[in-house]
């Protein structure tokens, strides 16, 4: 590859990567092409250099915020060896991820507007979903209602994250991700009872 063409594709990684942060922060109708253009260091024409549409680059973008939260996910179970379902409870549920949308889970922030979107967004959404069944299954064993356990665990994380960043109150937001991730870590996994 040239260096002209290296040069384009490095510029077009970035302008992709800047609109999937965009994307996790402000959802797929905020983002406009000047400020994504003017963040990555480029002019506003050339652009279509690199994107065919603004429809174009959203999609693409959506895809990658979709997708990255999947290898952070697994890098926390494999971090939390002795309690991998627990590490991931905690690190979903935690301050930090729900004060740093742009860099967090896609999940929270697209959910809404995949629910009116196009077929392919749809698809690239009940994909990611999928992904994160699959993975939290995975890590409570053999249990026959590890999928089912799944599902809690995903719907209540994604559910308290969403609440929390969109209430006003600090002290409840906090409360509400607390709250969820002990009773999420208090779940035997293969059960629908409590430890206590």
């Amino acid at each position: 590859m040239g260096h002209s063409k290296a040069d384009k594709a490095a510029s077009r990684d970035r302008v992709l990567e800047i609109a999937a942060r965009k994307v996790r922060e402000e959802g797929v109708t905020r983002p406009g092409i000047a400020d994504l253009m003017k963040e990555a260091g480029l002019t506003h024409g050339g652009f279509y250099k690199h994107f065919a549409s603004r429809d174009e680059l959203i999609a693409q973008a959506t895809e990658l915020a979709l997708t990255e939260g999947t290898a952070k996910m697994e890098e926390t179970a494999r971090e939390s060896e002795e309690a991998p379902r627990a590490g991931v409870v905690d690190a979903y549920l935690a301050e930090r991820h729900r004060d740093s949308p742009g860099t967090g889970c896609a999940l929270v922030t697209l959910g809404a507007a995949a629910g009116r979107g196009d077929q392919h967004f749809k698809e690239a959404y009940e994909r990611q979903v999928r992904t994160y069944l699959d993975l939290l299954a995975g890590l409570d064993g053999d249990s026959e209602d590890a999928r089912a356990e799944a599902m809690v665990a995903l719907s209540a994380m994604v559910g308290a994250t969403l609440m929390a960043r969109a209430v006003a109150d600090g002290d409840f937001s906090d409360e509400l991700l607390k709250t969820v991730a002990d009773r999420l870590n208090r779940r035997v996994p293969g059960t629908s009872v409590s430890t206590d």
